[in-house]
């Protein structure tokens, strides 16, 4: 499991975009999306690379956790 920070997430609608652009390019990937502490973690058979880029598709910039 990786573990992103994503400052900018801050509402539902930032969560369900992210999951729904991580699941777009891995639709068996587990995504849980902490509001409280702007984090994703994700667990996936993808590369690093291509979850950042997933998240970034959404309209967010991660950070490592």
């Amino acid at each position: 499991m990786t573990k992103y920070t994503v400052e900018k997430m801050s509402c539902g609608h930032c969560t369900s975009a992210i999951k729904k652009s991580i699941h777009s390019v891995d639709p068996a990937a587990q995504v849980n999306c902490d509001l409280s502490d702007r984090t994703v973690q994700v667990d996936s058979a993808l590369d690093d690379d291509a979850i950042r880029n997933a998240i970034r598709e959404a309209g967010y910039e991660p950070a490592a956790a």
